[in-house]
């Protein structure tokens, strides 16, 4: 199985585990329903994944995809809080159902890993993902090596920011906040970058 076909189905598997998970909590779904909901057979699920739990982790990272997708694509001539709100604009004209979707069922995983200690491990690894994809980000704007202890200092201040925002704009959606009230979402992404790393992340290059 090529590494492209082995990803989609495994985000198959993530979306329909996400989906028995919020709708009858995870206790109550099993690996053969999760296998049955996708079409496939049991042992196929557990050639993918270590556990049922494990099953959300592709839907917690699209979770973060947009933003981490919105920083790799950051033009040198941009701030940050420019770069979002044009990706933001873009996003909203061209985005798929699906990715809507996705981002429904990735705030819903978050969510529920405040009271479920698997999905949390799924979502905290999610977090450590883009901690270290920050730093390579963040080194190359800062021309330095992204092992530089400066630079992995950034990266773990904006990716712990990162985390607590999407949890609360999470929480504040599934308890019922208008999507308008949180129009502001990607900027406050943006603001808290540039916050968590002192100002050094954030502005164009000129």
């Amino acid at each position: 199985m090529s590494d492209q076909r082995r990803h989609r189905v495994r985000l198959e598997i993530s979306r329909e585990a996400a989906r028995l998970f919020w709708e009858q909590g995870v206790d109550a779904t099993s690996g053969d329903q999760i296998a049955e909901a996708v079409g496939l057979s049991t042992r196929t699920i557990w050639r993918h994944f270590r556990s049922k739990e494990s099953c959300a982790e592709p839907v917690v990272m699209q979770g973060v995809e947009w933003e981490m997708a919105t920083l790799r694509s950051w033009p040198p001539e941009l701030s940050l809080e420019e770069h979002f709100s044009a990706e933001t604009v873009r996003f909203g004209r061209e985005a798929s159902t699906v990715e809507h979707l996705d981002q429904k069922l990735a705030l819903q995983m978050i969510h529920l890993a405040d009271q479920e200690p698997a999905l949390r491990t799924a979502w905290l690894m999610a977090c450590d993902q883009v901690e270290r994809e920050m730093a390579g980000i963040f080194g190359k704007r800062l021309n330095l090596p992204a092992d530089d202890l400066q630079v992995r200092l950034h990266a773990g201040a904006a990716a712990a920011a990162l985390r607590i925002i999407s949890e609360d704009i999470g929480n504040a959606l599934l308890g019922g906040a208008e999507a308008r009230e949180l129009a502001d979402a990607p900027e406050r992404v943006a603001r808290a970058v540039r916050r968590a790393t002192g100002g050094a992340v954030g502005d164009a290059l000129t």
